[in-house]
């Protein structure tokens, strides 16, 4: 792929969107309009003390969706800032949980075929309650949910967010390979 033009069209405090005309490896030129974002982290905070594990979801408003959503805890990575570093500070400041046990579970594509941004799904375990922290702009209500409660939330479709979703069945079927092999 080869950029032969590009140009900044639009920059805000967390992306900026590029208009570029590109030669793509198909030999194709085209214009490609991107927006450009630094990357997000997503956790995924688990209680395995009890007979059932629980999930740590948030409830807030989501001006894009217009309503209220339970997702995963996640951000935005801070620039020199590793997506661990990014996940550990997102867990704390938006639920006041630390873990001391943390597994990358999933990497991927927001949507690609117009967005950079790409998500690390972090498995956090080993949870200890702390102080929240969130931003000015955030309201934020913390519940723990069984996992069974947590999967009928996503399969009934209560759970809307793609993070969430893809979060909770990585966890589930990981839990299922283990128990497995247990």
């Amino acid at each position: 792929m080869r950029i032969l033009k590009s140009r900044i069209t639009y920059r805000a405090p967390v992306f900026y969107v590029t208009s570029e005309v590109v030669k793509e490896p198909s030999g194709i030129t085209a214009r490609r309009d991107v927006i450009r974002h630094p990357g997000s982290v997503v956790i995924l905070p688990v209680d395995e003390s009890g007979l059932e594990p629980l999930v740590l979801l948030e409830r807030q408003f989501r001006y894009a969706a217009g309503k209220e959503l339970w997702e995963l805890p996640a951000g935005r990575i801070d620039e020199g800032e590793s997506a661990l570093e990014g996940a550990k500070r997102e867990l704390l400041e938006e639920t006041g949980y630390s873990a001391k046990k943390w597994k990358r579970a999933l990497y991927f594509y927001v949507s690609p075929g117009f967005l950079t941004e790409t998500m690390s799904v972090y498995l956090a375990q080993g949870l200890e309650r702390g102080k929240a922290t969130p931003e000015a702009d955030e309201v934020i209500q913390c519940k723990m949910f069984p996992l069974s409660s947590v999967m009928k939330m996503v399969m009934t479709g209560r759970i809307e967010d793609a993070k969430t979703i893809s979060g909770v069945l990585w966890f589930s079927q990981y839990l299922q390979e283990h128990l497995t092999k247990a």
